[in-house]
């Protein structure tokens, strides 16, 4: 096993770092900040949206150890966690089931646009009645001439207001159970889509989670995704991904944290002497590199298992369970280090907690990857 990143490696996340530091900070501390295409238009530019894409549809073709850490990168620059699940959200839930079960045409008319930051794509599978059972799901697709009409209501969609594509699963099938899920590439101009404004949340400001409601909404066959009743493979597929690499920017963040916490220990003096000198404060830092260091080395494994083609099912929740678990006490541990300071709205510690807290719940909750986990094993 090779640890060591090779110069391109490198130079690549230094110039991801840079480009973050620059570009993507506008306001992203402030609770009530909102999406900003401008932004994302910016990230795209840089390449982020392409880094693991096909070349022939807009992308980079890039090997997936590369493009995580430069992900990576991303986040360590950025502070807007909101923005940078966002870019993760899109290339993992939808553009890479789309590489995988997506023909040629659909490959042409959407990936390109979405690598360029031309089209914002969206993951509509959760339901009010269907979360973590997710394959109960009631929203319908009925066979009609030329395509099919889609009724539903999917709640808890990230970029959901802003979004020009939601990949949508819905039942063709209803007799069939679960195999009777199909997937749909659906337009946000299609009659009978609508989009309710998104309601106000704990974190992740910028990244407007909302409503989407389908009524009678006619979708073309041509925007079917793969054959009737491949929507649990197509859906299982996208959480192999994104439950693989969803945290990808929200490790950098960590990084970021931690860096900020030790700067902020040695600099910080109580009873004559710099706080990072007390047990109670440089154990808790301790911590945060520990914690730091195994999702690194959980994420880093992930990315070359992709590369090698090979399974990761039990590796993918093992690491979606660690980072955001860990995700959360770095932002606990990093506000106790800060003390009042850290409590405080302007000082913007508070804030990866709060955004920190989602991750523990979205692309399955900590407790159903605890589950996935002991299934594997054999419970």
């Amino acid at each position: 096993m090779n640890f060591e990143w090779s110069t391109r490696q490198r130079e690549s996340y230094a110039s991801a770092v840079a480009f973050a530091q620059r570009e993507l900070n506008s306001g992203a501390d402030s609770p009530n900040a909102q999406f900003d295409r401008a932004l994302w238009k910016k990230c795209a530019t840089f390449g982020v949206l392409g880094w693991c894409m096909p070349r022939e549809y807009g992308g980079s073709s890039m090997d997936v150890v590369t493009a995580i850490r430069m992900l990576e990168g991303i986040g360590y620059g950025c502070k807007d966690n909101a923005l940078t699940l966002g870019l993760n959200g899109q290339i993992w839930s939808v553009q890479a089931p789309l590489v995988e079960f997506g023909n040629d045409e659909q490959k042409r008319r959407y990936l390109p646009g979405m690598c360029a930051g031309d089209i914002i794509a969206a993951h509509g599978m959760t339901e009010p009645d269907s979360g973590s059972d997710a394959f109960s799901l009631k929203s319908s697709a009925k066979k009609v001439d030329g395509g099919y009409v889609l009724n539903g209501h999917k709640c808890y969609v990230g970029l959901s207001y802003v979004a020009d594509l939601v990949l949508v699963f819905a039942s063709t099938n209803p007799d069939d159970g679960d195999w009777g899920i199909s997937a749909f590439l659906v337009e946000s101009g299609f009659d009978g889509y609508r989009a309710l404004p998104p309601p106000p949340k704990m974190g992740l400001a910028s990244n407007p989670l909302g409503e989407i409601v389908l009524e009678e909404c006619f979708v073309p066959d041509a925007n079917r995704l793969g054959p009737e009743g491949i929507g649990v493979s197509v859906f299982t597929h996208s959480m192999g991904w994104e439950r693989s690499f969803i945290f990808s920017s929200h490790v950098g963040s960590m990084a970021r944290q931690l860096d900020e916490c030790v700067k902020y220990a040695g600099e910080r003096k109580q009873f004559g002497t710099s706080i990072g000198k007390f047990q109670s404060v440089s154990n808790r830092i301790a911590d945060m590199r520990l914690r730091l260091e195994t999702s690194q080395l959980l994420l880093y494994k992930l990315a070359w298992m992709k590369d090698q083609n090979e399974a990761a099912t039990l590796e993918a929740a093992l690491a979606k369970l660690h980072l955001a678990e860990s995700f959360v006490a770095n932002s606990l541990d990093a506000i106790r280090i800060h003390g009042a300071r850290g409590y405080m709205s302007d000082s913007g510690v508070h804030q990866d907690l709060r955004d920190a807290m989602a991750g523990v719940i979205y692309s399955g909750t900590s407790d159903i990857q605890r589950n996935i986990i002991a299934r594997l094993m054999g419970l």
